[in-house]
C-alpha cells in the first residue's frame, strides 16, 4: 500500500534528491533574504501546485516562482511561467495564507526568480510583482 500523498505543507524527508532546480531555489532564497525578505516555506505542496519559496516582505506575502535553465538557447526562463501554472500558483496560495498562516486576507503577491546558467556561473533576474492572469512574457 502506498503512502498517502502530502497534501501541503513544506516538504519533508521523502522530498526528491538536490537537482538544479534545489540550488537554483537555495540561491533565489539566500538573495531575497540578503534584500531583507524572511523565509516562510519552501516547496509548499497542494495537489496540483507547489510553492517553490513563500517569503514576506513587510506585510506582503511573497510567492516566488523560481525557473532555472542551463542556457537561453531554447528560451529564457521566464517564458515557461504560463497562464495553467499561474492558476495553479494563485489556488495553492489561497490555500497557504488561509490554512498554513491562518491569514486568508493577507496580501500576497507573485515574484519570478529566474537563473540561467550553473552553479558556478550564473545570472539570476528578480521580477517582483508578476500578473497573475498572464506569464511573465506578457
Amino acid at each position: 500500500m502506498r503512502a498517502p500523498r502530502d497534501q501541503g505543507g513544506t516538504a519533508g524527508p521523502t522530498a526528491p534528491a538536490p537537482t538544479a532546480r534545489h540550488w537554483a531555489e537555495a540561491l533565489a532564497r539566500r538573495y531575497l533574504e540578503e534584500l531583507g525578505f524572511t523565509h516562510l516555506a519552501s516547496n509548499y505542496r497542494l495537489r496540483g501546485g507547489e510553492l517553490d519559496l513563500v517569503m514576506q516582505d513587510g506585510a506582503t506575502v511573497v510567492v516566488v516562482e523560481v525557473k532555472q535553465r542551463k542556457d537561453a538557447r531554447h528560451g529564457h526562463p521566464a517564458e515557461a511561467l504560463r497562464r495553467p501554472q499561474l492558476t495553479r500558483l494563485r489556488r495553492t496560495a489561497e490555500h497557504f495564507t488561509a490554512v498554513a498562516l491562518g491569514r486568508p486576507d493577507a496580501a500576497v503577491r507573485l515574484d519570478l526568480v529566474t537563473v540561467v546558467g550553473g552553479e558556478d556561473s550564473h545570472r539570476l533576474e528578480h521580477r517582483p510583482g508578476v500578473s497573475w492572469g498572464r506569464g511573465a512574457d506578457a
